[in-house]
């Protein structure tokens, strides 16, 4: 298991419990301050998006792309959680990255 996953439950509910959030008609993302001193990324991705296993972990590993791509530059130490909704079916890579990004400038942590 990487150490910059997500992965037990009561770290997902502590981010949604406390954390800062953005929603745009795509996705969603949550940010909460851990105190590790690294990121850690947890990705949602419910049936209501895709009853087909294959196109949810589709979506998730393109997810886990843009994470690595763009979250490099950012401050560390915060445990995110990506929500993934319904209409992210309809869009291209390029529009799901251009969301991912205004979430998390939205967010201050760039």
């Amino acid at each position: 298991m990487p150490k910059n996953s997500l992965r037990n439950k009561k770290d997902f509910d502590q981010v949604f419990k406390a954390g800062q959030s953005f929603y745009c008609p795509i996705l969603g993302l949550k940010a909460f301050k851990n105190n590790l001193g690294y990121n850690r990324f947890g990705i949602m991705v419910g049936l209501k998006v895709s009853k087909k296993a294959v196109v949810r972990n589709k979506i998730k590993r393109q997810i886990r792309e843009i994470l690595r791509k763009n979250v490099v530059d950012g401050k560390s130490g915060y445990d995110f959680v990506v929500i993934i909704l319904a209409k992210i079916i309809e869009k291209s890579r390029q529009e799901i990255e251009e969301s991912f990004i205004k979430a998390y400038k939205s967010l201050r942590l760039v």
